[in-house]
C-alpha cells in the first residue's frame, strides 16, 4: 500500500478575468478564519463591500503576473513542485497537489488518494509559519473532507515548519545570486495578519503571553504557534546562516487589509523609513511564501519597488521564492521520509 501525500497551497484564480477573480476572492474572503468576524458582519462586509470594489483592482494586479503560456505563478510552481516530488519519492509514494481554494480543491485531491487506498496520509499545507488564517483553515478544510470516509487511514499533519534548516538552506542559497554587501539593507518581509488573531491564538495556546514584543524573540511552548514568533526564528536562522548583523536586517510585515490594527512594521512604513536614513538599495526576503505569487512577484517587485523609488531609494530586489528548485525538493522529500 502506498503512502499518500496532499500538498496543500492557498489558492489562486483560474484566469486573470474579473469574474474568475471574483470567484477567488469570494471564496477565500468568506473563509470565517481569515476574517474572523460575527457571520453576519463578515457577509455583509465581503460581499458588499470588499468584493464589489477589490475585484476589479486584483484583477488587473492578477493580469501582470499572468504567464500566457503557464498561468498563475503559484499554481505552475506548485503543479512542478509537485511533479518533481513524486519522482524523487518514487513509487511507494502518491503525491497530490491541493489550493485551500479553487483548483485543484482538497475534495478532488482527496478523492485521488482514496482510490490507492493509502496506509497513510502525510498532509503538507505549504505555509511554513501557523496561522489559523492559512494552516488552521487548510487542516480544518481537510477534517472536513475526510470526517465521512468509511475508513480513515492513519495521518500526520504539518502544523508549521518555520525553523527547518533545509528550508533555511534554500532560502540562503537563492540571495547567494545576489551580493548582499552591495545592499545597504536587508528586509524579510512576511504576509501579514490582523493582530487580533496573534491574540486568539495566545488565549487559545500560549496562556494569554503575546505582548508584540521581546517575547517572540525565541520559540517556547507558549508561543510555538504564534504566527510572529515563527517569523522571528525563520529570519534569525537565514541570518545567522548568511552572516548578518541585527543592525542589517528588519523584520515587516506586508498585505494588510482593512482599517483593523495589522502586525507591525509594515513593510511599506519600514521601506520610507529606510529611504530617510539614505539607503538605495534593499534586498527582500519574503519567506512566508514558498512559492512566489502575486504578493512577491509583484507587490515586492513592483509596488514596493515603485514606492522606494518615490522616497528617493534606487531598488527593492526580490529573493526568488523556494518554488521547484532542487533544492526545496529534496527538503520536502527528507521532510516526509521522516514521518513515514
Amino acid at each position: 500500500m502506498k503512502v499518500g501525500v496532499l500538498l496543500v497551497n492557498l489558492g489562486t484564480p483560474n484566469d486573470a478575468a474579473k469574474k474568475s477573480v471574483r470567484k477567488y476572492l469570494t471564496q477565500f474572503l468568506n473563509d470565517s478564519r481569515v476574517i474572523d468576524i460575527p457571520a453576519l458582519s463578515r457577509f455583509f462586509l465581503v460581499n458588499f463591500f470588499i468584493i464589489p470594489f477589490r475585484s476589479a483592482k486584483s484583477s488587473k494586479l492578477y493580469q501582470q503576473i499572468w504567464d500566457k503560456k503557464t498561468g498563475s505563478p503559484l499554481l505552475h510552481h506548485s503543479h512542478q513542485l509537485q511533479e518533481k516530488l513524486q519522482q524523487r519519492l518514487g513509487t511507494e509514494f502518491c503525491v497530490e497537489l491541493a489550493m485551500r481554494y479553487q483548483k485543484p480543491s482538497i475534495k478532488k485531491a482527496l478523492e485521488n488518494l482514496r482510490k490507492k487506498a493509502p496506509k497513510k496520509i502525510i498532509v503538507l499545507p505549504l505555509y511554513p509559519h501557523y496561522a489559523s488564517s492559512s494552516t488552521g483553515s487548510t487542516l480544518e478544510a481537510f477534517f472536513n473532507e475526510i470526517k465521512n470516509w468509511e475508513v480513515i487511514p492513519e495521518l500526520h499533519l504539518f502544523s508549521n515548519f518555520f525553523d527547518n534548516e533545509d528550508m533555511v538552506d534554500c532560502f540562503v542559497e537563492n540571495a547567494k545570486k545576489f551580493d548582499v554587501n552591495t545592499y545597504d539593507h536587508v528586509l524579510f518581509s512576511y504576509h501579514g495578519l490582523p493582530e487580533r488573531q496573534i491574540h486568539k491564538a495566545s488565549a487559545h495556546y500560549g496562556g494569554n503571553t503575546c505582548h508584540f514584543d521581546a517575547c517572540c524573540e525565541h520559540i517556547t511552548e507558549k508561543n510555538q504557534y504564534c504566527y510572529r514568533a515563527n517569523c522571528f526564528k525563520t529570519t534569525q536562522l537565514i541570518a545567522k546562516k548568511m552572516q548578518l548583523p541585527k543592525e542589517k536586517y528588519t523584520i515587516c510585515f506586508q498585505s494588510r487589509l482593512g482599517r483593523s490594527e495589522w502586525v507591525k512594521p509594515y513593510t511599506d512604513v519600514v521601506l520610507k523609513e529606510r529611504a530617510a536614513k539614505g539607503d538605495k538599495k534593499i534586498l527582500a526576503f519574503s519567506p512566508a511564501f514558498v512559492a512566489d505569487c502575486l504578493e512577491t512577484v509583484y507587490e515586492i517587485s513592483h509596488e514596493y519597488n515603485d514606492a522606494f523609488k518615490s522616497y528617493g531609494g534606487e531598488q527593492v530586489q526580490l529573493v526568488p521564492s523556494l518554488n521547484s528548485s532542487d533544492s526545496w525538493v529534496q527538503a520536502l522529500e527528507k521532510m516526509i521520509k521522516k514521518e513515514n
